[in-house]
Order: structure tokens, then sequence, then C-alpha cells
């Protein structure tokens, strides 16, 4: 009895109150004060004022490019109160400060011989102008079979020099090893591979092969020719692969789909470089499927953005995306 008598005077005397916002408005959270104890939750921070997706709401809004006014308003309509300039401020601070610490930290998986790499065009606003903004991802999987996103930088447009330069940033931060980089057809990438990873080969990924093809194919013949095509890539060895490409680029001819025949005939070698690496591994580098996931993701995050004040914004809020699906990943 002493001991419950002791513990209750350790109990609530009184009580202060504490203003959270949530994602539905401003709670207020009654804080106990207890003699002789500090009150700690692991359900709240101590110090916070917002929950974290409040956070995270501000600061995509801010990198998209709002202004500071408009967020006051934004925050006022949907949680009940404004967010002053200064939190604002602070909040863009610590958001860019983390995005490129994220950024820019040294790539510590050890040898990274798979690399998937591909661009995603954004529009920005400048000067009342709309123009086309590329932002260069990249992902790895390194020889544990650890998937890493590595980074992504503004490449204005997917020249050559914008590729060097990208493909250099990443191999000063740590990126050595690679076998194969895998990635749609861009003669620029395809130049800056040989010059900055010449020891590494190429694979163009199968799913935009295929889709170059349909692009020459009749809408009717489409269904009959993706079977066709997967067929080429469903051989055990790049040599009954060519034989089968071979038998297929005469087939198309035979239904007068000359342009298309022309297209596998000319661009069937680039697409069957995953049969030089083991076997279990091909499904999963003969596409660039990994990184077309997450620019789809990234793609409906930016869409509700529309244009981006400039290419920086674009490429914080995508690098935003990617420090979240890196946190995430196992």
């Amino acid at each position: 009895m002493n001991a419950m008598s002791s513990a209750r005077a350790t109990a609530a005397a009184t009580h202060y109150n504490r203003n959270l916002t949530i994602t539905s408005g401003d709670v207020t959270l009654k804080v106990p004060i207890l003699k002789g104890l500090s009150f700690e939750t692991a359900i709240i921070e101590w110090y916070r004022r917002r929950e974290i997706s409040v956070e995270e709401a501000l600061i995509e809004m801010y990198l998209a490019g709002v202004s500071v006014r408009r967020v006051e308003d934004i925050t006022e309509a949907l949680w009940g109160s404004k967010v002053s300039p200064s939190t604002i401020s602070e909040l863009n601070k610590k958001a860019y400060v983390h995005i490129e610490d994220w950024r820019n930290r040294p790539l510590q998986g050890g040898r990274y011989p798979y690399v998937y790499v591909d661009g995603i065009y954004l529009r920005r606003n400048w000067g009342g102008e709309f123009e086309n903004v590329a932002i260069l991802v990249a992902i790895a999987v390194n020889e544990d079979g650890y998937r890493e996103v590595l980074g992504a930088a503004e490449g204005m447009k997917e020249d050559k020099a914008s590729w060097v330069s990208f493909f250099q940033w990443l191999r000063r931060r740590g990126l050595d090893g690679v076998k194969l980089i895998v990635g749609d057809k861009c003669l620029g990438m395809l130049e800056a591979v040989g010059e900055v990873f010449p020891e590494a080969k190429y694979q163009r990924c199968t799913v935009h092969f295929y889709r170059n093809v349909f692009s020459v194919t009749p809408r009717s013949k489409v269904k009959l020719v993706a079977k066709m095509l997967k067929a080429i890539h469903a051989q055990e060895s790049k040599k009954a692969a060519r034989e089968k490409a071979k038998a297929i680029v005469e087939e198309l001819r035979s239904m007068k789909l000359k342009e298309a025949a022309k297209k596998v005939e000319n661009g069937i070698e680039e697409t069957l470089t995953y049969c030089d690496f083991p076997s279990e591994h091909w499904t999963r580098i003969r596409t660039n499927n990994v990184i077309e996931r997450l620019n789809r993701e990234i793609r409906r995050r930016t869409r509700v953005v529309g244009n981006f004040p400039d290419g920086n914004s674009a490429l914080m809020l995508v690098c935003a995306r990617l420090r979240h699906v890196a946190g995430t990943q196992t």
C-alpha cells in the first residue's frame, strides 16, 4: 500500500496545453506536469509542433515553387492555422541541407556491377517561357545484391556532356566495379559510358526496344509482334537468341512489316548483352523496370506541380522522393 501511495504522489498535479498540427488540423494536447518526474512520450517527439507528414507537405510545397504567401493561405485552409514565413524558411533550409547531404554522400556499398540509368523530363517556367529540364537518375545493385539509389542530377538535356558530368560525379563519390549499364538507347549516354566506364558493357532495355518496334507496327498486329519479340529473349543462349531474331526478321518481312523488321535487325544485338552475365540475373538486367517504376512514382508526385520555377527546384523535389524511397528499401 505504501508503494502505491508513493506512486500516486508522483501522479499529475496539473497539466499544460500544447498545440500540434496534424494532417486533419490543429489539436490541443494536455501534457501532464508530474511531481518529481518529466513526462515523455514515444508518440510525439519533444519540442515537435507539427506531424512529420505535415512538415513533408510544407517542404514539398516550397520545393515546388509555391510562394510563401500562398503556403500560408494553404495551411490556413487545410489545418486552420497559418505557418509563419520564418517556419517555412527554416523548413526550406532543413530540406536543402538534408537532401544535398544525401545526394553527395559517399557510396560505400562496395562494387556495383549493375547500374540502371534514365532521364526524367520535367517542365520549368523560365522568365515566362516554358522549357523541359532533364533530371538524370541512377540506381545500382552491388555484389551482395543490395539495390541502392545512387542519386540524381540536373542534366538540362540528355546529351553527352550531361551524361559525362553525371557519371564522373558518381565515380568521384565511389561508384566502382561497373560491369553493365542498363538504359534506353540514347546516343549521348552511350558515348559517355564509353568515356567514363570503358570497361562496362551496355544493355538496351528490352521493354523500350519493344515499344520502338511497336511504333511502326499496325495496332492490330502489336500483340502478335510482342509475342514474337519475347520469344527472342526467352532463348537460353545468345547464339539461340540471334538465330531466333533472324527468323523473326524474315517473318516480319513476309508480313509486310518492313520497318518493324528493320528495327529488329538493327537493334537486337544491343538487347542481348545480358546473355554475357550469369543466367540467374538475366530477367533483372535486361530491362530498366527497376528505375521505370521509380520514375512513374516521381512523375505522379510532380504532375500536381505542373511547372517548376527552376531546374534546382525540380531536382530537389525528385531527390526528396528518391531519398524517401531509398529509406524504405530493404
